[in-house]
Protein backbone atom coordinates (compact mmCIF):
# COMPACT_ATOMS: atom_id res chain seq x y z
CA UNK A 1 0.00 0.00 0.00
CA UNK A 2 1.32 3.81 -1.11
CA UNK A 3 2.33 5.70 2.18
CA UNK A 4 1.06 9.32 0.24
CA UNK A 5 -2.53 10.24 0.22
CA UNK A 6 -4.54 10.27 -3.14
CA UNK A 7 -5.48 13.97 -4.38
CA UNK A 8 -8.61 14.50 -4.24
CA UNK A 9 -10.20 16.75 -7.18
CA UNK A 10 -13.56 17.63 -7.50
CA UNK A 11 -14.79 18.72 -11.44
CA UNK A 12 -16.06 21.60 -12.46
CA UNK A 13 -18.02 21.53 -15.68
CA UNK A 14 -18.92 24.75 -17.08
CA UNK A 15 -21.66 24.75 -19.93
CA UNK A 16 -23.61 28.55 -20.95
CA UNK A 17 -22.06 30.02 -17.77
CA UNK A 18 -23.51 27.19 -15.51
CA UNK A 19 -22.59 24.34 -14.14
CA UNK A 20 -23.24 21.43 -15.84
CA UNK A 21 -22.85 17.58 -15.64
CA UNK A 22 -23.61 15.36 -18.35
CA UNK A 23 -24.49 11.71 -18.34
CA UNK A 24 -21.70 9.76 -20.78
CA UNK A 25 -20.79 13.10 -22.06
CA UNK A 26 -24.19 13.34 -24.08
CA UNK A 27 -24.88 17.03 -24.07
CA UNK A 28 -28.65 15.71 -24.25
CA UNK A 29 -28.58 14.46 -21.21
CA UNK A 30 -27.13 17.59 -18.96
CA UNK A 31 -27.82 18.48 -15.09
CA UNK A 32 -27.69 22.29 -14.83
CA UNK A 33 -27.10 23.42 -11.14
CA UNK A 34 -27.70 26.64 -10.04
CA UNK A 35 -24.67 27.01 -7.74
CA UNK A 36 -22.11 29.90 -9.11
CA UNK A 37 -18.80 28.21 -10.14
CA UNK A 38 -16.73 30.68 -7.98
CA UNK A 39 -18.63 29.81 -5.01
CA UNK A 40 -18.45 26.23 -5.31
CA UNK A 41 -14.83 26.12 -5.91
CA UNK A 42 -14.42 28.33 -2.20
CA UNK A 43 -16.38 25.97 -1.20
CA UNK A 44 -14.36 23.24 -2.01
CA UNK A 45 -11.32 24.55 -1.15
CA UNK A 46 -12.76 25.85 2.82
CA UNK A 47 -13.07 22.06 2.86
CA UNK A 48 -9.39 21.45 2.30
CA UNK A 49 -8.86 20.73 -1.33
CA UNK A 50 -6.13 22.15 -2.96
CA UNK A 51 -7.14 20.67 -6.53
CA UNK A 52 -9.92 21.62 -9.08
CA UNK A 53 -10.44 20.21 -12.93
CA UNK A 54 -12.23 22.57 -14.59
CA UNK A 55 -13.98 21.50 -18.23
CA UNK A 56 -14.91 23.81 -20.69
CA UNK A 57 -17.91 21.88 -22.07
CA UNK A 58 -18.56 24.70 -24.18
CA UNK A 59 -15.16 24.71 -25.48
CA UNK A 60 -15.26 20.69 -26.11
CA UNK A 61 -18.05 21.08 -28.51
CA UNK A 62 -16.78 24.30 -30.31
CA UNK A 63 -12.99 23.10 -30.45
CA UNK A 64 -11.42 25.87 -28.62
CA UNK A 65 -11.73 27.07 -25.23
CA UNK A 66 -14.68 29.70 -24.27
CA UNK A 67 -14.12 29.76 -20.59
CA UNK A 68 -11.53 31.72 -19.87
CA UNK A 69 -13.31 34.34 -17.84
CA UNK A 70 -14.49 31.25 -15.22
CA UNK A 71 -11.47 30.05 -14.80
CA UNK A 72 -9.33 33.53 -14.50
CA UNK A 73 -12.43 33.88 -11.55
CA UNK A 74 -11.38 31.04 -10.29
CA UNK A 75 -7.82 31.48 -9.91
CA UNK A 76 -8.35 35.25 -9.37
CA UNK A 77 -10.48 33.93 -5.88
CA UNK A 78 -8.78 31.03 -4.72
CA UNK A 79 -5.91 29.20 -4.12
CA UNK A 80 -6.77 25.86 -5.68
CA UNK A 81 -4.38 24.22 -8.26
CA UNK A 82 -6.56 24.30 -11.54
CA UNK A 83 -6.76 21.57 -14.11
CA UNK A 84 -8.05 23.07 -17.36
CA UNK A 85 -9.95 21.02 -19.60
CA UNK A 86 -11.73 21.19 -22.71
CA UNK A 87 -11.20 22.17 -26.54
CA UNK A 88 -7.61 22.64 -25.92
CA UNK A 89 -6.34 22.14 -29.42
CA UNK A 90 -3.42 24.17 -29.93
CA UNK A 91 -0.32 26.02 -28.64
CA UNK A 92 -2.50 29.16 -28.22
CA UNK A 93 -4.91 27.80 -26.59
CA UNK A 94 -2.05 25.98 -23.61
CA UNK A 95 -1.02 29.49 -23.52
CA UNK A 96 -3.97 31.48 -23.16
CA UNK A 97 -5.00 28.77 -20.54
CA UNK A 98 -1.77 29.22 -18.03
CA UNK A 99 -2.06 33.38 -18.56
CA UNK A 100 -5.61 33.17 -17.20
CA UNK A 101 -4.95 30.85 -14.42
CA UNK A 102 -4.13 27.11 -15.24
CA UNK A 103 -1.70 25.68 -13.21
CA UNK A 104 -2.10 22.31 -15.40
CA UNK A 105 -4.09 21.54 -18.57
CA UNK A 106 -5.48 18.08 -20.32
CA UNK A 107 -5.72 17.44 -23.96
CA UNK A 108 -7.45 14.52 -25.10
CA UNK A 109 -8.41 15.46 -29.13
CA UNK A 110 -5.41 17.02 -29.38
CA UNK A 111 -3.56 14.36 -28.61
CA UNK A 112 -4.77 12.30 -31.41
CA UNK A 113 -5.01 14.69 -33.89
CA UNK A 114 -2.06 16.25 -33.09
CA UNK A 115 0.05 14.24 -31.56
CA UNK A 116 3.80 14.94 -32.21
CA UNK A 117 2.65 18.70 -30.89
CA UNK A 118 0.67 17.53 -28.33
CA UNK A 119 4.25 15.68 -27.18
CA UNK A 120 6.44 18.61 -27.83
CA UNK A 121 3.68 20.56 -25.26
CA UNK A 122 5.35 17.96 -22.56
CA UNK A 123 8.29 19.02 -23.66
CA UNK A 124 8.42 23.01 -24.03
CA UNK A 125 5.93 23.67 -21.04
CA UNK A 126 6.77 20.86 -18.91
CA UNK A 127 6.06 17.66 -17.27
CA UNK A 128 4.23 18.84 -14.57
CA UNK A 129 2.20 21.23 -16.87
CA UNK A 130 0.78 18.85 -19.50
CA UNK A 131 -2.08 15.74 -19.06
CA UNK A 132 -2.65 13.61 -21.00
CA UNK A 133 -6.70 12.97 -21.33
CA UNK A 134 -7.45 9.38 -22.27
CA UNK A 135 -10.72 8.36 -22.20
CA UNK A 136 -12.19 4.74 -23.43
CA UNK A 137 -14.44 2.28 -22.76
CA UNK A 138 -13.48 -0.80 -21.51
CA UNK A 139 -13.54 -4.49 -21.94
CA UNK A 140 -15.52 -4.38 -24.95
CA UNK A 141 -15.25 -6.87 -27.80
CA UNK A 142 -13.33 -4.54 -29.50
CA UNK A 143 -10.78 -3.63 -26.65
CA UNK A 144 -10.20 -0.61 -24.98
CA UNK A 145 -10.66 2.19 -27.66
CA UNK A 146 -10.12 5.91 -27.26
CA UNK A 147 -13.12 8.28 -27.38
CA UNK A 148 -12.44 12.13 -28.59
CA UNK A 149 -14.61 15.05 -28.28
CA UNK A 150 -16.00 15.30 -25.54
CA UNK A 151 -16.91 11.21 -26.17
CA UNK A 152 -18.90 12.33 -29.07
CA UNK A 153 -16.34 10.74 -31.60
CA UNK A 154 -14.70 6.80 -31.63
CA UNK A 155 -11.63 6.10 -32.92
CA UNK A 156 -9.99 2.51 -33.52
CA UNK A 157 -6.32 3.40 -31.69
CA UNK A 158 -5.96 1.08 -28.35
CA UNK A 159 -5.68 2.74 -25.07
CA UNK A 160 -2.60 1.50 -23.94
CA UNK A 161 -0.86 1.81 -27.39
CA UNK A 162 -1.47 5.34 -27.08
CA UNK A 163 -0.35 5.95 -24.01
CA UNK A 164 2.75 4.35 -24.63
CA UNK A 165 3.42 7.00 -27.33
CA UNK A 166 3.12 10.01 -25.12
CA UNK A 167 4.84 7.56 -21.48
CA UNK A 168 8.03 7.05 -23.80
CA UNK A 169 7.82 10.93 -24.56
CA UNK A 170 8.32 11.80 -21.12
CA UNK A 171 4.42 11.98 -19.92
CA UNK A 172 3.72 12.46 -16.49
CA UNK A 173 0.28 12.65 -15.80
CA UNK A 174 -2.50 10.48 -17.12
CA UNK A 175 -6.54 11.41 -16.64
CA UNK A 176 -8.49 8.19 -17.59
CA UNK A 177 -12.41 7.58 -17.48
CA UNK A 178 -14.11 4.54 -18.42
CA UNK A 179 -16.78 5.78 -20.15
CA UNK A 180 -18.88 3.16 -18.97
CA UNK A 181 -18.75 4.11 -15.50
CA UNK A 182 -18.89 7.81 -15.94
CA UNK A 183 -22.44 9.06 -14.00
CA UNK A 184 -23.44 5.28 -13.51
CA UNK A 185 -22.50 5.65 -9.80
CA UNK A 186 -21.35 1.81 -10.03
CA UNK A 187 -18.16 2.42 -8.67
CA UNK A 188 -14.82 3.01 -10.89
CA UNK A 189 -13.41 0.23 -13.48
CA UNK A 190 -10.68 -0.94 -10.42
CA UNK A 191 -9.12 -3.38 -13.12
CA UNK A 192 -8.54 -0.84 -15.90
CA UNK A 193 -6.64 1.31 -13.33
CA UNK A 194 -4.35 -1.54 -12.07
CA UNK A 195 -3.93 -2.58 -15.70
CA UNK A 196 -2.10 0.96 -16.61
CA UNK A 197 -0.27 1.16 -13.45
CA UNK A 198 0.96 -2.33 -14.00
CA UNK A 199 1.63 -1.42 -17.63
CA UNK A 200 3.52 2.53 -16.93
CA UNK A 201 5.65 2.12 -13.62
CA UNK A 202 5.77 6.15 -12.37
CA UNK A 203 2.63 7.45 -14.19
CA UNK A 204 0.76 9.73 -12.31
CA UNK A 205 -2.60 8.32 -13.15
CA UNK A 206 -5.84 10.08 -11.93
CA UNK A 207 -9.13 8.02 -12.04
CA UNK A 208 -12.36 9.97 -13.45
CA UNK A 209 -15.68 8.63 -13.55
CA UNK A 210 -17.73 6.01 -11.32
CA UNK A 211 -16.66 7.25 -8.12
CA UNK A 212 -20.24 7.57 -5.75
CA UNK A 213 -18.86 6.36 -2.16
CA UNK A 214 -15.59 7.06 -0.13
CA UNK A 215 -14.44 3.31 0.09
CA UNK A 216 -13.94 3.65 -4.10
CA UNK A 217 -11.31 6.68 -2.98
CA UNK A 218 -9.82 4.43 -0.45
CA UNK A 219 -9.76 1.31 -3.07
CA UNK A 220 -7.96 3.78 -5.67
CA UNK A 221 -5.20 4.85 -3.21
CA UNK A 222 -4.49 1.19 -2.27
CA UNK A 223 -3.82 0.30 -5.71
CA UNK A 224 -1.75 3.76 -5.82
CA UNK A 225 -3.60 6.34 -8.16
CA UNK A 226 -2.28 9.76 -7.97
CA UNK A 227 -5.68 11.26 -7.66
CA UNK A 228 -9.34 11.00 -8.37
CA UNK A 229 -11.76 13.28 -9.80
CA UNK A 230 -15.31 13.01 -8.72
CA UNK A 231 -18.49 15.17 -9.76
CA UNK A 232 -21.74 13.27 -9.41
CA UNK A 233 -21.31 11.71 -6.60
CA UNK A 234 -20.95 15.19 -4.91
CA UNK A 235 -23.49 16.85 -6.60
CA UNK A 236 -26.00 13.97 -6.07
CA UNK A 237 -25.24 14.01 -2.15
CA UNK A 238 -23.53 10.82 -2.28
CA UNK A 239 -20.51 12.39 -0.90
CA UNK A 240 -20.31 15.18 1.13
CA UNK A 241 -17.96 17.75 1.61
CA UNK A 242 -17.64 16.68 5.44
CA UNK A 243 -16.71 13.34 4.26
CA UNK A 244 -14.33 14.61 2.06
CA UNK A 245 -12.22 17.03 4.52
CA UNK A 246 -12.16 14.21 6.60
CA UNK A 247 -10.47 12.08 3.95
CA UNK A 248 -8.42 14.93 2.84
CA UNK A 249 -6.85 15.75 6.80
CA UNK A 250 -6.30 11.76 8.61
CA UNK A 251 -6.69 10.05 5.15
CA UNK A 252 -9.96 7.78 5.86
CA UNK A 253 -13.44 8.20 6.68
Amino acid sequence: MQSRKIEIIPSISILNNKITRLKQGDFDQEQVYSESPIDLAKKFEDHGIRNLQLVDLDGTRKGKPVNYHILEAIAGHTQLEIDFAGGINTDGDVNKAFDYGAKKITAATAAVNRRTEFASWIMSYGREKIALGADAISDTPEGRKVAIQGWQKGTQIDLFEHVEYFYSRSLKFLKTSDISKEGQVEGPSFNLYRDLMDKFPGIKLIASGGVYRLEDIERLQEIGLYGVVFGRAYYEGLITLKEIERFVVKGKV
